[in-house]
């Protein structure tokens, strides 16, 4: 698949990973998905930045990743929207009832970031672009694929992202206690399940990232020999696809997936 060279407004466009350590991090992800990495420095990170690429160091960029400074904080996969403006974007999230959790901030000349909290404490984040666009593959198999919420209240959830992003939902069966899509116009651009009686009562709302991988099984298989703790086994979605959830070997949640049609 070409590279990607823009987004929609509204989309997931990148995601970066909060890692107590960058050297387990940066093996498991190697060895699981064949990432390549660099690291950028200097004032306009908080920490050094690994970028992780496909098809080694040279290779386009397919996601981030940054060593934790607070190690009271978990682990985890932030996913990124696209935005014109993320001035603007904070202004809606307020006006939406959700909280901002890093300020507006310039990322050296790549772009602008902020992060946020939905109004049931799911963290994510948006991006304006300037010479960085996000990641420059996506689908593909080791890149990402898909965003996922799991929210408590779904209701809750359609609105605040319908006033955030301007996204429409969509019902699917494709879980027990269904399952909704999330569209601008005529693309997909996300999903959701709800937290039903079987998950645990104090397990958190968020947002999880979905990574293509060409035979879920043995790509399963392959994180638990690298430390890796499943929560989901492979299982089928009604045709579409086998997916898989894990934890990193540091405690990230992630799933990754096997197509068998295009979504």
């Amino acid at each position: 698949m070409p590279e990607v060279t823009q987004y929609t407004v509204g989309a997931p466009c990148w995601l970066d990973l909060s890692t107590p350590d960058m050297g387990i991090s940066r093996h498991f992800y190697s060895e699981l998905f064949g990432w390549s990495s660099y690291t950028l420095s200097g004032a306009d990170f908080y920490t050094d930045y690994e970028m992780f690429t496909l098809g080694g160091v040279q290779g386009p960029e397919v996601a981030g990743a940054q060593e934790l400074l607070d190690d009271t904080l978990p682990p985890t996969w932030t996913c990124y929207f696209r935005t014109e403006s993320a001035e603007d974007a904070g202004e809606v999230v307020a006006a939406a009832g959700g909280q901002t959790t890093a300020e507006v901030r310039d990322v050296a000349h790549l772009g602008r970031m902020a992060q946020f909290a939905d109004t049931q404490g799911a963290d994510f984040a948006v991006w304006e672009p300037l010479a960085f666009q996000g990641a420059a593959v996506w689908a593909d198999p080791s890149a990402m694929r898909w965003a996922e919420l799991v929210s408590p209240d779904t209701v809750e959830a359609r609105r605040f992202y319908g006033e955030v992003f301007g996204w429409t939902a969509e019902e699917r069966g494709y879980h027990r206690s269904g399952y909704i899509v999330w569209h601008i116009g005529e693309q997909p651009v996300a999903g959701m399940v709800p937290m039903d009686e079987f998950w645990p009562a104090d397990h958190p709302p968020h947002w999880m990232p979905y990574f293509t991988v060409s035979d879920c099984d043995v790509s399963a298989s392959r994180a638990v020999e690298l430390g890796a703790r499943l929560r989901v086994p492979p299982t089928d979605v009604l045709g579409t696809a086998r997916f898989s959830v894990m934890n990193d070997p540091t405690g990230a949640r992630l799933a990754i997936v096997s197509p068998y049609i295009d979504f």
